[in-house]
């Protein structure tokens, strides 16, 4: 294990911040509840942004930018909305400081707002005042735009990645001439997040309907991706919101339909965020650090030389410099460490850092013709040809990729449970934790003394759920849904 990481079985809280930390993701800002994202970390949010980038584009969907103000009176006008965001929301009142009499700075009275503007802790109203002026014609839609951007939100617990007050996201906004296309673009949303949940960050994910008590305020439906951590929590890692006309009727959006009649458009949202990275972590991390899914980490192999003079060192680069011509052609991301360091203490660098392959070469595999190769998922050490290194790494990098993917897996089956009895919910949710299956009644009353009880929220509405003969959980009236059941982020 490496020096002062906490053992996740001692504290899977402080294991958490001591990875995040020492693997150099992400550091404490100075404003209480913010974070900086240090270039590692950032490396690997831009891999998750490329990869879900990409499938927005090959969707049809557009990247456009909006203002971090809006306008105080935007929020009033969507009632659930401003609910729901009203505790978070950070408020711009004054524009100007001055000099204060003792010698510090004071806000200056006579810079008051004659409207007060709130820094967005999600776009739609700004957005849709916007959409406004752009949408007159069923010819005009469907607009399905995307952001990616920064949004705050006043969290009064927070933790790194998880829950800042300020975080990086992208939200997708779009508009449609009917319910139906609106209703199938916000499953068509959550299909690309399940991808990038899994075959990307080699995170199993469920997907399902929230509960109503769940649900995005200001929507009609919202969905969600949730995946199993290894403390055996819930995180909910995107959601993705039919608004039905909510919006449009707050903001008056209207078109002219194929008939010359006068119709409101429907809407959806959707959105993930840094979150993400502090998921990866927590899927797969270990005692020694992170373990990063190839497709996402930084560098996919990191290589370290060990020499001891300048005549060792040219000819382990000598010896290295067609094995990593070759490694760039293939588009493996490689990092070759010439510190001056320890080889001891660069393995375990970088295993906290999780870099799926370590390529160690010394002046005897120059000697010999080989290398080896440490797999960070494993650890399993392989001695092999300096000519077998090129066509093996790919290789070993996807069976690395899905190895991740099935043991998150296996882990979540393994910590999925169905209960009898309320009582043994209970039991379950207070001494093993993890998933529960289970029938509920489909009122928010079970729902919310079962959460205040036990803790436990309902993740998600199972949509293969088999509710014929199940009883709640909690009242034993027939079951309306079948549900997870969590203790969650």
């Amino acid at each position: 294990m490496s020096k002062g990481v906490t053992p996740q079985s001692e504290n899977y809280a402080a294991w958490y911040t001591d990875v995040v930390t020492k693997a150099r993701l992400a550091d404490y800002g100075p404003v209480k509840g913010t974070m900086v994202i240090r270039p590692y970390g950032f490396s690997l949010w831009d891999n998750i942004k490329e990869a879900l980038d990409k499938m927005l584009k090959d969707t049809g969907h557009v990247n456009a930018y909006f203002p971090l103000f809006i306008p105080k009176s935007y929020l009033s006008r969507e009632a659930d909305h401003v609910e729901g965001f009203a505790k978070e929301c950070a408020v711009v009142t004054h524009t100007r400081l001055m000099a204060g009499p003792d010698g510090g700075v004071v806000v200056d009275p006579a810079s008051k707002l004659e409207e007060e503007v709130i820094v967005r802790p999600t776009s739609e109203t700004v957005i849709w005042a916007m959409y406004k002026k752009w949408i007159q014609s069923y010819r005009d839609l469907p607009l399905l735009i995307n952001q990616w951007a920064n949004v705050v939100r006043w969290e009064m617990r927070t933790r790194l990645f998880l829950r800042t007050t300020e975080f990086l996201w992208q939200e997708g906004h779009t508009a449609h001439a009917t319910a139906a296309e609106a209703k199938q673009e916000a499953l068509s949303i959550l299909e690309l997040y399940r991808r990038l949940a899994e075959d990307y960050l080699a995170m199993p994910v469920l997907t399902g309907l929230k509960s109503e008590a769940e649900k995005f305020a200001g929507a009609e439906h919202t969905y969600c991706i949730e995946a199993m951590m290894k403390d055996k929590r819930a995180l909910q890692a995107g959601t993705t919101h039919y608004l039905g006309q909510n919006f449009a009727k707050a903001f008056n959006v209207t078109f002219q339909n194929k008939d010359n009649r006068e119709e409101l458009v429907y809407a959806t949202s959707w959105g993930v965020s840094t979150r993400l990275v502090g998921a990866v972590v927590m899927t797969h991390g270990d005692d020694k650090g992170l373990r990063l899914p190839p497709r996402i980490a930084p560098f996919q192999v990191v290589v370290i030389p060990i020499t001891r003079n300048v005549e060792q060192k040219k000819a382990v680069t000598d010896y290295l410099q067609p094995v990593l011509d070759g490694l760039d052609k293939l588009n493996v991301r490689v990092h070759v460490d010439w510190r001056d360091e320890s080889p001891g203490f660069k393995f375990n660098d970088w295993e906290m850092k999780g870099v799926p392959l370590r390529l160690e070469v010394g002046p005897r595999d120059v000697e010999n013709g080989k290398a080896v190769l440490v797999r960070r998922d494993t650890f399993v050490k392989a001695i092999v040809e300096k000519d077998a290194i090129i066509h093996l790494i790919p290789k070993l990098l996807d069976e690395i990729q899905q190895s991740l993917f099935d043991q998150a897996v296996a882990h979540r089956a393994e910590h999925t449970h169905t209960a009898a009895s309320y009582a043994e919910f209970k039991d379950i949710i207070a001494n093993q934790g993890g998933f529960i299956r289970c029938g509920w009644d489909g009122t928010t009353e079970t729902e919310m003394l079962i959460k205040n009880e036990t803790k436990a929220t309902i993740r998600l509405i199972l949509p293969d759920e088999q509710i014929a003969g199940l009883k709640c959980i909690y009242s034993g009236q027939p079951a309306r849904h079948e549900v997870i059941f969590a203790k969650a982020y």
